[in-house]
């Protein structure tokens, strides 16, 4: 296995590519020149045997990963996958938006040095769709093994979400990870407080699913002033960067407001083009508003974190509550054994939003015909139930499972209680509401979406430190939105 973690200097010398930048000179002409190219490069060998798993024993296959915690369980125990199908696979794992610019120049390139490709919805699998194969064609190909429970074991707002891209007839990614904004909190202080708390606020401060926005900021200013444990009643992920453009999306969602018409079918199969931009809604500017004051009663840190920092402030015993991935548990169950609670998010006047950040894995198209049946075994092996179960169990990470038939095992099912053994599982009750599809947020998957998302991180920032007003920073995040799906995208 190799392991790559690109450093801080490598990522600032790298410059952000666009699908325009990767594609006007390669492949200005189309899908056509991107899946070409491949000369006179030779496929890998198929074995006659009967065992469907062992046809293309002797391959080597390259992964692409963001370097999340399923990728580092699976990189760690690929073993069994070895054993099985006599394949090798070398697991690289990076930084997102270095993991793009690597897969965007792969596709152009005609090649497929990495066969395996973590495709996240928004700036992979929207922008390079057609540079990832269709899997309903290997999973129906009666010559390679069954896949386990078939499409339809997967939750489908996440098959839906992770693994398609407009057409509801094709499948590009399987879900593989399956991270959710929810509320996580310290149960230990709640319990401590709750009396003198729903004494001094007029109502009970004990998240669940009545708990609203208003009533966060309020038990966040409480904590503020009354609590000795810990410095601060809540903490975000607002610095200028991807996380403070998650953070708030679960406030514009539950206040009614939406990136574009229709946002939850540009959410969930996305659209090339999207519309309007609706983020100067009379909604939006109020979830902006409120966002502003929430952010002005939490850590002032918090303009300082990405998810990463509010995790650790949190397991520091810093704030007494944070929206954050649920992934985050079973760290936190290290840190604060025992006195961590988890919910969805709170309410505003329009729903609960709870911001879903999971992410697929497909073959590149770019892959020859042998070469993309061998990475479809690994695609059936990392995502089948026994794969999820191990990861969950994995002492080097793991996630969550994305098949609904793993989280009716009776291990998993006992592990959402204390003591157990799969932290990450103590958030399923919050999670299994949060995918509801009344309450899951989902933001935009269209393929412009990376330079969306700097556009309305940027015009966030200025408003928390007051360059710009809620309703200005809106108004010119609608606009930039507008400017930048009116330029249209190569392809």
């Amino acid at each position: 296995m190799t392991h790559s973690t690109v450093t801080p200097s490598n990522q600032t010398a790298m410059r952000p590519l666009t699908r325009r930048s990767v594609l006007a000179g390669s492949v200005g002409a189309g899908a056509a020149l991107l899946l070409g190219g491949c000369g006179s490069r030779r496929d890998v060998t198929r074995r006659t045997t009967d065992d469907p798993w062992r046809q293309f024993a002797g391959t080597t296959l390259n992964f692409i990963s963001e370097n999340t915690a399923p990728t580092a369980a699976i990189a760690a125990d690929l073993a069994p996958f070895t054993e099985l199908t006599g394949i090798r696979v070398n697991i690289v794992t990076l930084e997102l938006s270095a993991l793009v610019q690597k897969v965007a120049l792969d596709l152009a390139s005609g090649q497929a040095q990495y066969q395996i490709v973590y495709a996240d919805p928004y700036q992979v699998l929207a922008p390079y769709s057609k540079g990832l194969v269709d899997l309903r064609e290997l999973a129906d190909d009666p010559s390679l093994p069954r896949q386990e429970g078939g499409f339809r074991d997967f939750i489908p707002t996440q098959l839906d979400a992770a693994g398609r891209f407009v057409d509801q007839d094709k499948v590009f990614a399987l879900p593989y990870d399956c991270p959710t904004m929810i509320w996580q909190y310290r149960a230990d202080l709640f319990d401590k407080y709750g009396e003198r708390m729903a004494d001094d606020l007029g109502f009970d401060p004990t998240p669940s699913n009545d708990s609203t926005w208003a009533q966060y900021a309020a038990t966040a200013r409480w904590f503020n002033d009354n609590a000795d444990e810990v410095l601060f009643g809540t903490g975000h992920q607002a610095k200028q960067h991807d996380s403070l453009m998650c953070d708030f999306s679960n406030v514009l969602w539950a206040y009614g407001g939406d990136y574009f018409d229709d946002g939850d079918a540009v959410g969930r199969l996305g659209r090339v083009d999207p519309g309007p931009c609706r983020l100067g809604s009379e909604e939006a500017v109020a979830a902006a508003e409120f966002y502003a004051d929430l952010l002005a009663v939490a850590d002032p840190a918090s303009r300082t974190w990405d998810w990463d920092g509010v995790g650790a402030a949190f397991r520091a015993g810093r704030i007494a509550m944070c929206p954050n991935w649920h992934e985050f548990a079973a760290s936190n169950e290290q840190a604060l054994p025992g006195k961590v609670g988890y919910a969805r998010l709170p309410k505003g006047p329009a729903r609960s939003a709870n911001h879903y950040g999971g992410t697929g894995i497909g073959i590149s198209a770019n892959t020859l015909p042998n070469e993309r049946k061998a990475a479809w075994l690994f695609l059936l092996w990392s995502t089948a139930p026994d794969s999820q179960l191990a990861n969950l169990k994995s002492k080097a990470g793991g996630g969550t499972p994305t098949r609904t038939s793993v989280y009716e095992l009776p291990d998993v099912v006992r592990a959402e209680r204390r003591p157990s053994a799969m932290p990450n599982m103590l958030t399923a009750g919050a999670v299994q509401q949060a995918w509801r599809p009344a309450n899951i947020g989902l933001r935009p998957k269209i393929p412009m979406w990376n330079e969306c998302d700097t556009a309305i991180y940027t015009q966030l920032s200025r408003m928390l430190v007051g360059d710009a007003t809620p309703a200005e920073a809106m108004r010119e995040t609608a606009s930039r939105f507008d400017r930048i799906v009116a330029r249209g995208w190569v392809g």
